[in-house]
């Protein structure tokens, strides 16, 4: 699955990535957004009703994507898309460019990162793409990044059940 996140949704496409999907991001005009989803196969998501409508007329896979917050807004993608919501390492991509993240021995790394944390930490990923090269390890961040990820599954959860009380009558 390959997105193309707008301008307006910069966050959720770096919290794809780290889930492993091809989110590319843009801030070009909607028209250009529109012809860039149809030319790349990519489905678009954005938070602007008007380049919503205009997208889904023309024929391309388009969301809507309302929630407030990056955690409501994973929760309703995974909803819409049956997405899991989980990040493997091994799958990630670069936050911030959406390029592979390879694994690499940790003496790539040295002097590459701070000492102490070269001394800490054993496995380190690096982005393949040249221009990036952001080496990334699960530091202090990665307890935050799982915080996010189990309330946004939460969410789905509660959304499920409230779905079939409904179903059920209840």
């Amino acid at each position: 699955m390959k997105f193309l996140v707008d301008g307006m949704l910069g966050k959720l496409a770096k919290w794809l990535r780290l889930m492993g999907y091809d989110a590319k991001y843009s801030i070009f005009p909607d028209k250009t957004l529109i012809v860039e989803a149809a030319k790349e196969n990519r489905i678009l998501l954005t938070s602007d009703i008007a380049l919503y409508r205009e997208a889904v007329s023309r024929g391309i896979e388009a969301y809507l994507i309302k929630g407030k917050n990056e955690i409501e807004r994973i929760a309703e993608l995974a909803k819409k898309l049956n997405l899991k919501i989980e990040v493997n390492v091994n799958s990630s991509r670069c936050p911030l460019c959406g390029s592979i993240l390879k694994k690499v021995d940790k003496m790539f790394v040295k002097g590459k990162v701070p000492n102490q944390t070269f001394n800490f930490y054993n496995d380190f990923w690096i982005c393949m793409n040249q221009s990036c090269g952001k080496i990334y390890w699960q530091g202090s961040h990665w307890k935050k990044i799982n915080e996010v990820l189990i309330q946004a599954k939460k969410l789905t959860v509660n959304s499920k059940k409230e779905k079939q009380q409904n179903n059920d009558g209840s």
